[in-house]
């Protein structure tokens, strides 16, 4: 895949929901939480403040935690990517 975000921007996949519970039933698929974690596609060169270049605090591969319905969709070579700011992101899960 070749995109590169600009500015402080991340590219991230979502990862599939569960499909069953932590008590391990199995969920029909309405009834699927949407996850809040995703992992990091490509990221971006950093935001620029008073001149000087801010590096970013997630690279490729990080799992993430960001808010519901946050970031920009896009279809890229058939793959479903949300667009979002590093200010957006909540964590980085280990």
């Amino acid at each position: 895949m070749n995109i590169k975000p600009l500015g402080d921007r991340v590219v991230i996949k979502m990862l599939e929901a569960e499909e069953k519970s932590k008590g391990g039933i199995f969920l029909p698929g309405q009834t699927k939480e949407e996850p809040q974690i995703a992992e990091v596609v490509a990221v971006g060169p950093g935001e620029v403040q008073d001149g000087k270049n801010v590096p970013m605090q997630v690279k490729v591969g990080d799992k993430i935690l960001f808010p519901k319905f946050m970031g920009v969709a896009v279809r890229v070579e058939g793959e479903d990517l949300l667009v979002v700011s590093e200010k957006d992101i909540f964590a980085i899960l280990d």
